[in-house]
């Protein structure tokens, strides 16, 4: 068994047209499907699958759930077996409980965030098809994001107290997910505190984020483009689009992407992630990173800290 990637997020909205319009307009998405409950339904160009994103009318922004995609059906009994000896509760959602999906397991990381599995949804197939494809379609719009690539979620840590989610929920994401540790930020007198990883079930650098914070939450998520100029380009589209931008083009010493942070029109973080940074591998040797240059592993160019960066999240 084995997950295979980053399916979907479900993401809160505080105004649904807005929210659209920025999914659609400045990230270049597709609206696939709407439901009667009004969420709404997107994917990008690159993706065979009906939808990576759904946004959700709501009170507050942030994320409901975040969804990976599994190798097969049987797969799901016994991740589900696996979850519950962990000491982790789980239930099953029947076939459609989401549109186009099949059945699904429902669970909370020890960070306390919603995640769940699945193995089957609705094939739809790329923009540029499967037999002799270009290799980008026509009608791209505004950043003409490939795919939903990744999540980094914060997790309660409090040394003081011996709270430590980051390091629980990659315990348990290695230990019964499957998953491998590509990258670490080693924190604390000793530099024996786990405050921030980054981990892959495919041979990308991440597929999931934990990072350290006062309390739990949504970073950011991250949309693929190819490569530096596509990011630069993307920089453009959102400025033209009057798109409030968190920290402008940047090279991560942690993964070596490419980036661009900024915010949805109801404050959830959004990436542009570009560049495959290097082919991970689980006998790829661990990065490590330690406290003294935290500041050159998340922002390579200026070495330094963004306080939106660490303090504002969803």
């Amino acid at each position: 068994m084995s997950v295979l990637r980053i399916g979907h997020i479900n993401l809160r909205v505080l105004d649904m047209d807005e929210a659209v319009n920025h999914y659609e307009k400045v990230l270049g998405m597709d609206v696939t499907h709407r439901d009667d409950e009004g969420n709404v339904y997107l994917k990008g160009w690159d993706e065979w699958d009906k939808y990576s994103v759904i946004l959700s009318q709501a009170e507050k922004a942030g994320m409901n759930h975040i969804a990976y995609k599994v190798n097969a059906d049987t797969d799901l009994d016994a991740y589900k077996q696996s979850i519950q000896d962990y000491g982790i509760e789980v239930e099953e959602l029947p076939a459609g409980s989401l549109p186009a999906v099949g059945r699904m397991l429902k669970f909370n990381l020890p960070s306390g965030h919603e995640m769940r599995l699945y193995a089957e949804k609705e094939f739809v197939g790329t923009a540029v098809g499967s037999v002799n494809p270009d290799p980008w379609p026509d009608g791209l719009h505004g950043c003409g994001v490939h795919w939903l690539d990744h999540a980094l979620l914060m997790c309660e840590l409090n040394p003081e107290t011996g709270v430590n989610k980051v390091a629980e929920s990659t315990n348990f994401m290695i230990d019964v997910l499957g998953f491998y540790l590509v990258e670490q930020v080693m924190v604390g007198p000793d530099g024996d505190i786990q405050a921030a990883t980054w981990l892959s079930c495919s041979n990308t650098p991440h597929d999931i984020a934990f990072v350290g914070g006062p309390v739990m939450g949504l970073h950011h998520c991250a949309f693929f483009l190819d490569s530096w100029d596509d990011v630069l380009k993307a920089a453009d589209v959102m400025s033209k689009n009057r798109v409030k931008i968190d920290v402008t083009p940047q090279r991560h010493g942690i993964t070596r992407g490419y980036t661009i942070y900024f915010f949805d029109p109801s404050g959830n973080r959004n990436e542009t992630f570009g560049g495959l940074g290097y082919l991970a591998q689980p006998d790829r040797p661990v990065t490590t990173w330690t406290e003294d240059e935290l500041g050159t592993g998340i922002f390579y160019h200026t070495r330094e800290l963004v306080e939106s960066f660490t303090t504002v999240y969803t």
